[in-house]
């Protein structure tokens, strides 16, 4: 299990300058002020979590401009914007509404205007942070971006507020939900539109360690990644139910108390490495998705799903740990109707591991009223009871590689002992939970129960038999060739994305059926990603590790490699049908 890669990166193909450091970076950018008309207007446009201090005393003094503009100070007060705003954020410590706004909403045109009256007679001018573009369009644009992990790291560690904000010590949740219902919303809607204006490309995540490439490079970069497989970086968090098992066998930190998550299939949330001539530079993933969607979905996929990466993969450890909190997800009109989705988080739990006591709950006892269910779950959240859930929910053994389908409204969770694989659309913040053991979170604060939410999605129909007959090891066998089988595992007929299995100790041919491929290496040490027309490099994958297939592709074959030589070894595939 050591050789499951924490650390994949994209080797951009050719010779590429970068440049790392401030001073180098600086150097280069006096270079190419240099070389333009006497009047200069620089731009750093900053993804809202960007150091200011550090951009400022690392980047901006050393050039000297003669005027320098903070884009912030033109943008409208935090009250205003939360007024504005109001009906995103809600008043739900969790929850909000999709926000469709547009970033120059939130800036005051009576400022911009005396902004731009300034802007003339001077040789250097830097316009910098979120929405330096809106000030005024540069004559160089300076892109500083950052992963979505490493934005809410800085949150949880009052480093960063809020944009426009100072509640630093606010709590997290709401902290990342004014982020992830508005700002990176906003933010991500900017940072398309000025895609191909980029002249540099500034990879801030690292503390006083930026790295810079010009912006030609970095659309070259993302054009090479959706011509071949690749992995996202992925990431590791604790959690209150968290389990040891991809702490032992992934060579996690282990001097953290356990590892709850494992997110190596969001492009949401995950990054990228670039490796540019032995330079890395991290990016969000979610960007390969905005600047070439047909070639990484398939025109078809793109088509209903826009810029949005529909399927992810996840992992949820409770070896040695505790059950996750009884939950639902909600029905498609709800989510439309009340957070402004488009579609919902069905998903489904593919057992990776599993002890012999492990365990799924999913569904209903037979017989139960909901009236009665809802009563003894208001009940244990106003800490009267202790939640019977031997009496209300469906609890089945769980065994590795066995496959339980959730669509939306069944009451699931995982119980401990078990390492799931979980497989399910992209809008991951919407679950409701309805007990939760009477636990508290790691920040010691009463974990966050939604019956107001849950009880209008559960579908109490879903009970013993239902789950049975419909989302317990569907497994159905698709063809078999010599040394393969293909087996189509999920999910309900209800949702739109479809698994399908591959055993093989041969070489066994995938189609991408129009449509981006996400898969997983579920049993077996190593396997060997190919093209069979050469299309691009051969690509290995390790036990546990997730990887991607842009749908261009259209082609690959999968063997045995390695360690793995001449043995049975399964890929689970997600797509969408």
């Amino acid at each position: 299990m050591g050789n499951y890669n924490k650390s994949p990166e994209v080797i951009v193909k050719g010779t590429h300058k970068a440049w790392i450091g401030y001073q180098d970076i600086v150097n280069e950018i006096k270079k190419c002020i240099d070389g333009r008309k006497e009047q200069i207007i620089l731009g750093i446009e900053c993804y809202p979590g960007v150091r200011y201090d550090e951009i400022i005393e690392g980047l901006i003094k050393p050039l000297d401009a003669d005027q320098v503009i903070h884009s912030d100070n033109l943008a409208y007060n935090v009250e205003k914007i939360t007024q504005m705003i109001e009906r995103n954020l809600t008043n739900d410590r969790v929850f909000g509404v999709m926000s469709n706004h547009k970033l120059h909403e939130f800036f005051d045109e009576n400022k911009l205007t005396i902004a731009r009256n300034e802007l003339s007679n001077k040789k250097l001018t830097i316009i910098y942070g979120v929405g330096a573009s809106i000030v005024q369009q540069p004559d160089i644009l300076i892109y500083a971006d950052l992963a979505r992990w490493e934005i809410q790291g800085r949150y949880r560690s009052q480093e960063l507020a809020n944009w426009r904000s100072d509640n630093y010590s606010e709590d997290i949740l709401r902290k990342y939900k004014r982020g992830y219902f508005f700002e990176w919303r906003i933010a991500d809607r900017q940072k398309k539109q000025l895609f191909e204006q980029i002249d540099y490309l500034l990879d801030t995540n690292q503390k006083d360690n930026p790295k810079l490439v010009s912006g030609e490079n970095y659309r070259s970069a993302l054009i090479q990644v959706v011509e071949t497989p690749f992995r996202l970086v992925p990431f590791f968090d604790e959690g209150i139910w968290g389990g040891q098992w991809m702490k032992e066998k992934l060579s996690l930190d282990p001097n953290v108390k356990n590892f709850a998550w494992g997110f190596d299939g969001v492009p949401e949330e995950n990054s990228i490495y670039l490796n540019f001539s032995g330079t890395r530079l991290e990016i969000p993933s979610i960007n390969v998705v905005f600047a070439h969607p047909v070639e990484l979905l398939g025109d078809k996929v793109h088509a209903r799903f826009g810029t949005e990466f529909p399927i992810r993969f996840d992992f949820l450890d409770t070896m040695n740990g505790g059950n996750l909190s009884l939950q639902v997800h909600p029905l498609t009109e709800y989510i439309q109707d009340e957070f402004g989705m488009h579609y919902t988080q069905d998903e489904s739990y593919y057992i990776l591991e599993g002890s012999d006591d492990a365990s799924v709950y999913l569904g209903v006892k037979e017989g139960i009223k909901k009236e009665d269910l809802l009563n003894g779950l208001e009940r244990a959240e106003l800490g009267e009871i202790v939640f019977p859930d031997e009496k209300y929910i469906n609890k089945l053994p769980a065994k590795k590689h066995d496959h339980y389908l959730i669509p939306a409204g069944t009451i699931h969770c995982s119980g401990r002992n078990t390492v799931i694989l979980e497989i399910s659309a992209t809008p991951y913040i919407f679950t409701f939970k309805l007990w939760d053991w009477g636990r508290v979170g790691l920040d010691g604060l009463p974990r966050p129960v939604h019956l107001n939410h849950g009880k209008n999605n559960i579908l109490i129909e879903r009970d013993e038999e239902w789950v049975k007959e419909n989302l317990v090891n569907r497994t159905e066998t698709i063809e078999t060739g010599k040394g393969w089988t293909e087996e189509k595992t999920g999910l309900h007929e209800n949702q739109f994305i479809r698994t399908h299995r591959h055993w093989f100790s041969e070489k066994v041919y995938h189609s991408t059926h129009n449509s981006v491929n996400m898969l997983n290496l579920v049993e077996g040490k190593e396997a060997i990603v190919e093209s069979p027309a050469e299309a691009f490099d051969p690509f290995i994958v390790h036990y546990a590790e997730t990887f991607i297939i842009p749908a261009s592709l259209k082609e690959y074959t999968i063997r045995p490699y390695g360690q793995s030589d001449g043995e049975t070894i399964a890929t689970i595939k997600a797509f969408v049908e």
